[in-house]
């Protein structure tokens, strides 16, 4: 059964007025906890997800729901990704960091799979009160707004993201300078809306490294249906289920190349 994406994008509004925006710059220091050090939990990550399972898991009947706090507390359910089932992978609220310090940019994101690809895809902004959506060969949309990539530039007129460690620990050192080639390099501390800026032309590349699909199966259908292009820096297909640590995405295949060529350690 194929999810209805308006009435994904009522859950997340539902969600976000009730278990996120009112907790946002009213946390009590026992709303916010360490799940390991320097990776943090609130009282709305762990409500958003709990409403969201519900009312998701209902929404298609007989699907799977996997997320972020759930694997924290049971890290089996990692294993219900390797499916061709209908899932859900929810992030219930993505730059917890953020949040927790009465910060933006955050939100909440929630993609579809089937046949173990991505099919559609919501990130919400809670704060902003609108949805970024994508269906699979549909384009990607906030509102009536149809989604498309900048187009692909000189490295040295390029904004983006970069993680060091993308290409390996052992080569950040190598990395890490040549950020300075870019026009700009941001951090957003919530790949999710770093996706959307993406999706919406207003930033034109991001390098991360660790691969959660909480943190990049939504943006990247988004990103893609907006026109972009996304692989793994060794050259593989994205896939929502990998872990493998490298993930660039760029306007196009061959400003990824471009991009990817500068960055890789000689």
């Amino acid at each position: 059964m194929k999810p209805e994406p308006d009435r994904v994008c009522e859950f997340l509004r539902e969600t976000a007025e009730i278990d996120v925006l009112p907790r946002f710059r009213d946390l009590a220091a026992h709303q916010v906890m360490e799940k390991k050090p320097g990776d943090l939990v609130t009282i709305a990550d762990l409500d958003a997800e709990e409403r969201l399972t519900r009312l998701l898991g209902a929404h298609v009947p007989g699907s799977i729901v996997v997320g972020e706090e759930g694997v924290h507390r049971d890290p089996g359910l990692l294993d219900k990704l390797e499916t061709d089932d209908d899932l859900w992978i929810i992030d219930p609220v993505d730059g917890t960091q953020n949040f927790a310090a009465g910060k933006e940019p955050f939100a909440i994101v929630v993609a579809f799979l089937s046949g173990g690809t991505t099919r559609c895809a919501w990130i919400h902004d809670p704060v902003g009160g609108d949805t970024a959506v994508a269906e699979e060969g549909s384009g990607a949309w906030i509102g009536r707004r149809r989604l498309e990539v900048a187009e692909g530039g000189p490295i040295e007129a390029m904004t983006g993201l970069i993680n060091s460690n993308a290409y390996g620990r052992e080569h950040r050192d190598a990395v890490r300078p040549k950020k300075a080639a870019f026009r700009e390099v941001l951090r957003y501390g919530s790949a999710a809306c770093a996706f959307r800026a993406l999706a919406a032309g207003e930033r034109d590349f991001s390098v991360y490294n660790h691969l959660w699909s909480w943190d990049h199966a939504a943006g990247v259908l988004i990103h893609r249906e907006a026109g972009g292009y996304t692989a793994r820096v060794d050259g593989v297909a994205y896939r929502p289920v990998d872990r493998a640590p490298g993930l660039l995405s760029a306007p196009d295949a061959e400003t990824w190349r471009r991009i990817d060529e500068f960055l890789k350690p000689d």
